[in-house]
């Protein structure tokens, strides 16, 4: 996963450098942070965190609710009413994603195809990762 520091105002780029040149501090702060962000998400959107988050591509619903894990789009499963093939009982993300990304200013993000997704980084803050990149630690670990 690369960093997009560039894209970043500057206080917050320098903030990902610092996290990047002592990644034991930024280790120890996504522990840290990682819960507080884990409360929010789940209770807001229903947050499964994988550690990089895509919901302001994706309509802000998470993708990892999906019962097939399924981060850069639908299955050819989808049914003819919008539901999941797997839990017939419940919508499709990506249904209910490009339905509530039209709303969005940002609704064209949706299109962009997704990177795989680093197993690694679940239960981390995806906000400090997007910030500093992966602070993994000697044994491939946040």
């Amino acid at each position: 996963m690369t960093t997009a520091l560039e894209n970043l105002p500057p206080a917050i780029a320098w903030f990902g450098r610092l996290l990047r040149r002592y990644p034991r501090a930024g280790r120890q702060l996504n522990r840290a942070a990682a819960p507080f962000e884990n409360l929010t998400k789940v209770l807001m959107f229903g947050c499964n965190m994988c550690g990089q988050c895509i919901l302001h591509e994706t309509g802000m619903t998470c993708p990892m609710n999906c019962p097939k894990t399924l981060r850069d789009g639908p299955c050819g499963g989808v049914r003819m009413n919008g539901h999941c093939e797997v839990k017939p009982e419940m919508m499709c993300v990506w249904v209910k994603a490009e339905r509530r990304s039209r709303w969005l200013p940002w609704r064209e993000e949706i299109l962009r195809v997704q990177e795989p997704l680093d197993w690694r980084l679940k239960g981390s803050s995806a906000i400090l990762n997007m910030f500093s990149g992966p602070l993994l630690d000697e044994r491939g670990r946040p």
